[in-house]
Parts: C-alpha cells; sequence; structure tokens
C-alpha cells in the first residue's frame, strides 16, 4: 500500500483568462459514460523522502500550475445536462485539479519489471477522480486526478486518472509530456519552442452529417453514469505483463503476410501485431483448457485516430477525443489454425482500409458506430487500450526518461484489452501489456515467441 503524505489541489497560474468553455462534439460525447483513462509512469530516481518533499514536489507543483495554464480544461469539469441544454467542457476561475503526495515501500524493481506481477499492487499509486456533484439541471464530472509516489532510494511514480470525454490518449499525453518539459526547463518557453501546446479550436471540425446531435440524442436516452470508475479486478491471480515485439520481429510478420497474402489490405505493423496478439490469445486459450465454440464469433475492436484524416484535417495537437471505431470478426475456430495469423491480418487489415481509408470519409456510417459498440456486450470482444504512435518514454521531469509505462486502462474487471505502445529499449519495437489471470498470461508468453511463418 501507499502511504498518502498530502493531499491538495493545485489551480492554473493566473492568467487573464476566468473562464473557458468547449462544446462537447460526437467524439467526446460518445465518451461521456466511458471508464476514466488511467497510466503510470515510473522513472529510476534515487532520494531521499526529505529531498523528495523539500525539492521535488515543489518543483512539481509549480511546474504543474504553470502547464495547467495552457490546459486550462484539465482544472475544469465536464458539464452533463440532465434534461436541456448542451454538454461542455468548462473551466471557470478557482477550479484546480486534485493532486496526492505518497510513498510506497513496495519493491520499485518489481514493479517496473516485464514479468507478471501481481495487478493489485499498482492500484495504490493510482488516483481516483474526485466524485461528481449534482444540481437540479446539471451532473458536474470533475476531470483530472495526479499522484506522485515516492519509491524512498529508488524511484518516483507518476499516476494519471482522467475523464474518458476531456481526451483520448493522444491528448492526454501531450499534457503529460508537456508538464515534464516545463518541469525539466524550469518555465513554459519550450512549450511553444516544441510546439507542444494545444490546439482547442472546435469550429475546425466539419459536421455536415449533425453527428454531433445524433450522439447526443442517444446518449440522452442512457442513464446518466454517476461517475465513471474502472472496477478493478482484485484477483490476486491476476497479473500484468509486458511483452516486447522487436523492429526485426514485426518486419519477420509483414514479410510473412506479404508473402502470402501479395494482395491484401493494409499491412502495416499495427496490423500483424495485432494479428499475432489476437491469435495468440485464442490458442491460450485453448492450451489452458477454456471451452470455446469454435464458430463462436470473436470481435477484435480498437480506435483509429481520425485527426489527419478528417476532411479538413485536424493538426496532431487538437485538444479532446478523435478516434474512430473500427472492428475486426473472425470465428473462434479459424484463430486457432494454422492459417488464423493471416486471416486475423487480412481483416484487421479490411477494418482499416473499410473506414480509415474509405473514399467516402472515415466517418462514412459514423452514424452507427455507438450502435454497433453496444451491440457487442456480451460478445467474446479483444481490444487494444494506446497506439503504436505514442511514446511517453520521451517524457522527461529531469530525472532522466522513464523506466516504464504501465497503461492500466487493461485491468478492469471484463476487460478484455491489450495496452500498445513504442519500446523503451528497441529502436522500432513495441511493448504490449496484457492483463489476465495467471495461467492464461503464463500461456500467452509460451505462444507470443512463435512467430507465424518462423521455421
Amino acid at each position: 500500500m501507499a502511504t498518502i503524505l498530502e493531499q491538495c489541489h493545485i489551480q492554473p497560474s493566473p492568467s487573464n483568462v476566468n473562464e473557458f468553455t468547449l462544446p462537447l462534439v460526437s467524439f467526446d460525447i460518445v465518451c461521456l459514460d466511458f471508464n476514466p483513462v488511467y497510466g503510470l509512469l515510473f522513472f529510476e530516481f534515487p532520494c531521499s523522502k526529505d529531498h523528495f518533499l523539500e525539492t521535488i514536489v515543489p518543483k512539481l507543483k509549480q511546474s504543474l500550475r504553470e502547464t495547467l495554464k495552457h490546459f486550462l480544461p484539465f482544472s475544469g469539469n465536464i458539464i452533463r445536462p440532465i434534461n436541456s441544454g448542451w454538454p461542455i467542457s468548462r473551466y471557470v476561475l478557482g477550479d484546480s485539479v486534485s493532486l496526492t503526495i505518497a510513498q510506497c515501500d513496495k519493491d520499485f524493481n518489481h514493479l517496473t519489471g516485464y514479468h507478471p506481477r501481481a495487478a493489485g499492487e499498482f492500484y495504490s499509486c493510482l488516483p481516483e477522480l474526485p466524485p461528481a456533484t449534482h444540481s437540479s439541471d446539471f451532473i458536474i464530472f470533475p476531470v483530472t486526478a495526479l499522484q506522485v509516489t515516492l519509491f524512498p532510494g529508488h524511484g518516483i511514480g507518476i499516476g494519471f486518472t482522467n475523464h474518458h470525454t476531456i481526451g483520448d490518449a493522444n491528448t492526454i499525453f501531450g499534457f503529460v509530456r508537456a508538464w515534464a518539459t516545463v518541469t525539466r526547463f524550469g518555465g513554459d518557453s519550450r512549450l511553444f519552442e516544441d510546439q507542444l501546446l494545444p490546439f482547442y479550436d472546435r469550429t475546425s471540425i466539419a459536421d455536415p452529417e449533425g453527428l454531433d446531435s445524433i450522439y447526443w440524442e442517444l446518449m440522452k436516452k442512457c442513464r446518466p453514469v454517476d461517475s465513471p470508475t474502472l472496477k478493478f479486478n482484485l484477483d490476486s491471480n491476476r497479473v500484468r505483463a509486458t511483452f516486447v515485439m522487436t523492429k526485426d520481429d514485426v518486419k519477420k510478420l509483414k514479410n510473412y503476410v506479404l508473402g502470402k497474402l501479395p494482395k491484401t489490405n493494409h499491412v502495416s505493423s499495427f496490423t500483424v501485431i495485432c494479428a499475432h496478439l489476437w491469435v495468440c490469445l485464442a490458442k491460450s486459450l485453448a492450451a489452458i483448457g477454456e471451452d470455446v465454440a469454435d464458430d463462436e464469433v470473436e470481435y477484435f475492436c480498437f480506435p483509429a485516430d481520425c485527426r489527419a484524416h478528417l476532411n479538413p484535417p485536424l493538426p496532431a495537437n487538437y485538444f479532446g477525443n478523435c478516434l474512430a471505431f473500427l472492428k475486426a470478426e473472425i470465428a473462434h475456430g479459424k484463430l486457432k489454425t494454422n492459417e488464423g495469423f493471416l486471416i486475423a491480418a487480412e481483416s484487421i487489415g479490411d477494418a482499416i482500409q473499410n473506414t480509415v481509408y474509405n473514399k467516402k470519409g472515415i466517418l462514412d456510417g459514423a452514424e452507427n458506430w455507438p450502435s454497433d459498440y453496444w451491440k457487442l456486450e456480451g460478445k467474446r470482444i479483444v481490444g487494444v487500450s494506446g497506439s503504436p504512435r505514442f511514446d511517453l518514454y520521451d517524457a522527461d521531469f529531469g530525472w532522466g526518461t522513464p523506466k516504464k509505462l504501465e497503461d492500466n486502462n487493461t485491468d478492469g474487471d471484463t476487460d478484455t484489452s491489450m495496452s500498445f505502445c513504442k519500446s523503451r529499449d528497441f529502436q522500432g519495437g513495441f511493448e504490449i501489456g496484457l492483463s489476465r489471470p495467471k495461467v492464461l498470461v503464463e500461456a500467452f508468453a509460451r505462444m507470443f515467441t512463435i512467430l507465424p511463418g518462423n521455421p
């Protein structure tokens, strides 16, 4: 467990902005009832408790104030009307971010390893969002909670929890990277130089099909979730493990697909890695004796960043959610066959080609995305959290780059997702995080090392 040393609220540094409001668009509205986004960064930085409290913490607080001045929505709230009105993100002068300062005596090197570790060991380093507040007309949701945890003599953990409606991983990682930059350089000038400031213009998103209104009408029919929380699985048998795929591994998988299916759509690193993971999971279930009918359909669900694919395109630093919903589907029995990898790679590639590179635009059929997603309830689903494009291993608070990134979004009671990010140690490589029962993770580890097409 972690011992809480201080609980405080950090307001943005003074500016001439007393209120800042953003209307929610379709990409945000659909996330209103989603689980929060959780993440942990571990930094190897041996220091004493005195140095931590007297030097590190004050510096982090000041840099957080400076960073929030440019990321005001993170200090604000999501305002969800109950009867009439439009949902918004709103910051008003006096709003703040919850910050917890803690100390943990768990084994730092164990937590930052790649081997299976009990999933529950991480939760005391993750902050919870403050509860929602209610009025007769609105529900008000805080959107950000942060925690800085000292591992005396070993390192520091930065935990962050965000209401999904405020932004996707691209937005949240942008904030964390900006906070690290301000901390490291002692001011916000590098945010301008390195183009780390967010782009807020919601009028840049064309909505000729009226998706904003369609999604809001759908969400109004749902009972508002009081305060979305991820129900962590506290089963002591559930473990987290990280698997690495090198650049050479990915190249072998791509060449195998192109050799066998030269006309297949969209053969990318993401496509072949996900296909391999999907097949490994299916075979692992069989290996541990889990009874799944061969004709039962499995769905591989994953998001795609829309920013560069909208018309007109949005800049990479657009603040908010901007994700498309994609899915591939295959009968469980086919995934376990010798051709399972090729079938999965082709199915995932087709899903990307038919949505991201749709000639009618990436939003073609987007009015059906929420209902398509809801229809999968109770189905066999494998999902991906994160992206191979994301790289928080370059976030440097002045203590060096992180030793380990943990994506705790995959620890839900019913979650069947995997996390995905760039590798810390291997140029062009990737890390995959898996949180499942120990026996399944062990079976998966054996399957993972067997690459399709290898002699």
